[in-house]
């Protein structure tokens, strides 16, 4: 029982009267120092993000890659149509007329799907751009040991975005060890 006793008294305040000012100052003193270097820690932190660097450059970059991947893909794609449609069409008198149209057509058909390249190359820009971005974040909330609340402010927009994709099941592409294998598929409408 005494050491729970002591431990009690020791947990208590002291009376103002038995308080020493220049221990409370220096106690106080140490705490604020504390909290200067924490907020100190931080800045520094923030400063290693590159906040604007990412903002101004690295956001930018890999949304015009991918605005310039998706009009190269629209592009090829009407370009490859368009020739597959030309040959299906064809009312080439002879079959050599004929032969030529469609190597002509495949020609230009192989050389639309020369965008997938450069299509690469764009995309692996655009992940090394969100690399970067997580492996700042990852160390910023490592750094001032940041942790998710459980429940954060709501986007009325993002809220509004999720609620029409589980009405209208807009889940987009799946990933392969997500999908519904075509065989399923086949069965339930077979």
């Amino acid at each position: 029982m005494p050491a729970i006793a002591a431990k009690t008294n020791a947990t208590r305040p002291r009376r103002t009267a038995d308080r020493d000012p220049v221990s409370d100052v220096r106690l106080i003193t140490r705490e604020l120092a504390e909290v200067a270097e924490y907020i100190a820690h931080v800045k520094r932190e923030i400063g290693e993000l590159r906040a604007n660097e990412l903002y101004r450059e690295r956001i930018p970059t890999a949304h015009d890659e991918l605005g310039s991947v998706v009009n190269a893909t629209a592009s090829a794609t009407h370009a490859i149509m368009a020739a597959a449609e030309e040959i299906l069409c064809s009312q080439e008198d002879t079959f050599e007329t004929y032969k030529e149209q469609v190597e002509s057509r495949v020609l230009a058909i192989f050389e639309a799907c020369s965008f997938q390249d450069i299509t690469g190359q764009r995309i692996s820009r655009v992940v090394e751009a969100l690399g970067q971005l997580e492996k700042r974040l990852s160390r910023f909330a490592s750094a001032v040991n940041a942790r998710d609340s459980e429940k954060g402010p709501v986007d009325p927009e993002d809220a509004l975005r999720q609620a029409r994709k589980e009405i209208l099941l807009l889940n987009g592409p799946q990933d392969e060890d997500e999908a519904i294998a075509q065989d399923d598929i086949d069965a339930l409408f077979g």
